[in-house]
């Protein structure tokens, strides 16, 4: 997993999100526009929790019995 930087109260920037993810800035905004992705917020910019994305990765898991 990746070391990023999180807010306080645990919002992560896009930036510090695809960081965490090992993705591209680009493919989360696709996602977005998707509807599919983990949960994020519009607070003028776009923050994901990293709770959030830690249930979402774990939702997502395949093979888990």
């Amino acid at each position: 997993m990746n070391l990023v930087e999180t807010l306080p109260d645990g919002r992560m920037d896009t930036a510090a999100t695809a960081r965490y993810l090992g993705k591209k800035e680009k493919t989360l905004a696709q996602w977005r526009w998707r509807g599919v992705g983990p949960p994020y917020v519009k607070l003028g910019r776009i923050y994901y929790f990293q709770k959030d994305v830690d249930e979402w990765i774990e939702s997502n898991r395949k093979g888990v019995a």
